[in-house]
């Protein structure tokens, strides 16, 4: 492979060995002698466990040991925490909601472990549980976050008053009074941001394996950073950090939900040890839909204030935030500071203030889901836009170009506390408009009118906050084969990591892509990180390209020795890896000197020998990312169905490392944003707390025929808070794709707003309801 640096859309180098089957998933990972572990689990939403006897599931065939909750209490393992402070309006602190790993007293949402049985075989195990008597009390359950909230509902503790695990407060409550009284025109709206199943190729699998010698455990299991989990796993066991190493391969997706602190790796973990031996659990899809964290679910109530020419003076929003039936590890910060601080969008919003009610029901646990929190801001207030637009007698697209933040206003201070540092979003947005010829689409709609179609066209802005945050640090080593192996703490979960940081590097040192290595997943030999927020390119890959600097620093050092120069007349070429004396012919390529660099002669007083550098990258502020979407669909009245004709973007994200790979992050973003906006529908039954739609006979996801070709062009305005002028990219398809949908929808329907997901069934009963209207 030749030579390949920024702005190259290169092919993925780690697509061939995952293609060709020689990836190495958690699964894949031969552990010699592994026991089987089976989790039994709550068949009840809520209720008290009273007792549990394991005497014959302890004497079957092939059982090594059976875990309650007593064994819990017992041997001293921790239970789970929620990590994010949250402050309440009235000054006191969140709720908390401890989280056995197996669980003591009541159980709160259909799946919780209440054992854990090893056994020889998968089988074994299995037949082991099902013999396991569990006598339970049920309890009433709840399901809904906004009736939870209501005397009478079912509480889940009794700490908690009316299930309000936080009350939170943020921006200018009396400003946003004053503007609602002050108001021309007040927009009432109820936003539901519907509740979606991550469902990522590769479940959660765990193998632990225990070292009598050292007593060491080496945990291996799906993550989206193994040195995140590292300290807390380690607490839980109750062992020194250096008695655990935890190793993390290649991972079949993640999209947040890797990233938490789950019972079963503890569980493997703690049984590994007891029976020191290795020990090995592999969910089923069923499990993973019981017990994966889930996304969303949100119910905002908005008014917004607008002046007679449709500028909006103020935003109040009340939220009430599913949390689930336990707080999961980041979940108290998705719906308050990570989301929410992003309400005012791309618009000049003078004053904004949001109440977000965190809210326990008797559900699976609610955490970060691609977006983490912006894409329910970003829905709600385009959404708002569109009604507002609508009740003010103005086209859609006018409305925010009365409302957008200027290029001039540059950096802007949003009322939440934010700093725009660049951005052109009436730009952007006209020239999506101009690509999806929105001026001519009457003519359009009409044509599909004949032919009995409902046509219809929407658009939707998003900008959201990622790539700040904790820091990130890269260590860039030599071979002795003139090799550079990266070892960062982050951990692809399928974004191309090995090769977006290798064309940083061979931008960076003019080294060809094939030399360079990456590695990542091991908190022996990593350096700490997690993969979260768009962080990839702008913390580590802003790592990798300061190591890369200090390299050529610390070559410039060598090389001035070696030729009998002064440093200031070194010169160093990324075309071909090259150190030169300026001005004369003198010169010695990079690793030539990284060779010369290990001998002590050739060493500047003080200087170490080798060229090997870590720089850790500690982001001074995010990145904005932000873009544009446009969307044209055709409905068929009589069943619902849609079909999309045209699906345009235009993005800003900054400098662009690999365009290809760009373009394959917004499509799939895009997908799972077309699947929660008309597809994936996550339902309990309101009285048992019973997951309805529990498999893929029940629960949709998009496939390849309902999602739309794309027309993705950027017009990138570079970033100023990082080296590489770069924004982040995972997330931004997720967010900008449901307003976008739900606004063609609406104006196909001839409707102000409808809820996602926007089923077929849903759309025929609007539709048939019209229709029924009209004859009348």
């Amino acid at each position: 492979m030749a030579k390949f640096g920024i702005g190259q859309s290169v092919k993925r180098v780690e697509d061939f060995r995952l293609l060709t089957g020689q990836g190495l998933y958690t699964d894949d990972i031969a552990a010699e002698g592994a026991a089987r572990a089976f989790i039994l689990r709550s068949p009840y939403a809520h209720a008290k466990i009273k007792s549990v006897d394991t005497s014959a599931a302890a004497g079957m065939p092939g059982v090594l040991l059976v875990l309650t909750g007593a064994d819990i209490e017992a041997d001293g393992i921790g239970p789970l925490q929620s990590l994010p402070p949250v402050t309440n309006r009235d000054g006191t602190d969140r709720a908390n909601t401890p989280r056995p790993v197996i669980e003591t007293d009541t159980v709160r949402h259909v799946g919780v472990p209440v054992a854990a049985v090893i056994a020889e075989t998968q089988d074994q195990a299995r037949d082991a549980a099902e013999a396991i008597e569990v006598d339970y009390e049920p309890l009433s359950s709840t399901v809904d976050a906004e009736k939870a909230t209501h005397d009478g509902a079912p509480q889940l503790y009794g700490h908690i008053a009316n299930n309000v695990a936080f009350d939170w407060e943020s921006g200018d409550k009396d400003g946003v009074d004053a503007a609602l009284s002050g108001a021309a025109k007040v927009v009432d709206v109820v936003i539901h941001n519907n509740r979606v199943v991550v469902n990522s190729m590769e479940p959660r699998g765990a193998i632990a394996e225990y070292d009598a010698e050292t007593d060491r455990t080496t945990l291996y299991s799906s993550t989206q950073g193994p040195s995140f989990i590292h300290p807390h796993v380690a607490k839980q066991l109750g062992i020194d950090a250096e008695k655990l190493r935890c190793i993390t391969k290649d991972v079949g997706g993640g999209f947040g939900m890797k990233i938490f602190v789950y019972p079963e790796p503890i569980i493997c973990a703690w049984a590994s040890r007891k029976l020191k031996r290795a020990v090995k659990y592999t969910p089923e899809r069923g499990e993973a839909f019981m017990t994966d964290t889930q996304g969303r679910d949100n119910i905002s109530k908005v008014r917004a204030a607008l002046d007679a020419n449709g500028v909006m003076t103020g935003l109040e929003v009340t939220t009430f935030a599913n949390l689930g039936g336990y707080l999961s590890t980041f979940a108290p910060f998705i719906p308050t500071a990570a989301g929410t601080h992003m309400l005012s969008g791309v618009y000049a919003v003078p004053k904004i203030y949001v109440n977000v009610k965190g809210v326990v029901t008797n559900t699976t646990p609610v955490d970060a889901y691609r977006g983490a929190g912006r894409p329910e801001a970003a829905y709600l207030i385009e959404r708002v836009m569109d009604v507002c637009a609508a009740e003010m007698g103005l086209a859609r697209e006018e409305i925010r170009r009365r409302n957008f933040i200027k290029p001039e206003q540059m950096p802007y201070d949003t009322p939440l506390g934010n700093v725009y540092d660049s951005g052109e979003f009436q730009t952007l947005m006209e020239e999506a408009l101009a690509n999806a010829k929105w001026d001519s689409f009457e003519e359009r709609r009409a044509e599909s009118a004949k032919r009995g179609k409902l046509r219809g066209i929407g658009l939707g802005y998003y900008i959201e906050k990622c790539g700040g945050g904790s820091p990130d640090t890269a260590d860039v080593r030599f071979t002795d084969d003139d090799e550079v192996v990266i070892r960062i703490g982050n951990q692809s979960n399928g974004q191309g990591h090995e090769t977006a940081y290798a064309q940083v590097l061979s931008n960076t040192l003019g080294i060809d892509g094939e030399r360079i290595k990456l590695m990542q997943g091991d908190t022996d030999d990593c350096p700490p990180g997690m993969t979260g927020g768009s962080r990839a390119l702008p913390v580590g890959g802003a790592a990798v390209l300061a190591a890369g600097q200090q390299i050529i620093e610390r070559g410039k050092k060598v090389a001035a020795n070696v030729l009998e120069a002064a440093v200031e007349d070194i010169e160093f070429d990324d075309g071909d890896a090259t150190f030169r004396v300026a001005g004369t012919d003198r010169s010695m390529g990079l690793f030539d000197v990284r060779r010369a660099s290990l001998e002590e002669k050739n060493l500047p007083e003080g200087l170490e020998p080798g060229l090997d550098e870590t720089h850790e990258r500690q982001p001074d502020a995010a990145t904005f990312p932000n873009g544009c979407h446009v969307c044209e669909i055709e409905v068929e009245p009589d069943t619902g169905e849609i079909e999309f004709l045209g699906y345009w973007i235009v993005d800003d994200f900054g400098d662009t490392i690999n365009p290809m790979m760009l373009a394959g992050q917004v499509h799939g973003g895009i997908a799972q944003g077309v699947g929660q906006a008309l597809y994936e529908h996550t339902v309990y039954d309101e009285d048992s707390g019973q997951l309805v739609t529990g498999s893929f006979m029940d629960y949709t996801m998009p496939r390849a025929d309902h999602v739309p070709m794309f027309d993705f062009q950027v017009h990138n305005v570079r970033c100023t808070t990082n080296p590489l002028g770069v924004k982040g990219s995972g997330e931004a398809g997720a967010i900008g794709a449901p307003p976008a949908v739900i606004s063609a929808l609406s104006d196909a329907l001839g409707i102000v707003h409808v809820d996602m997901p926007a089923t077929p069934e849903k759309i025929w009963s609007i539709a048939n309801a019209a229709q029924k209207a009209a004859a009348e």
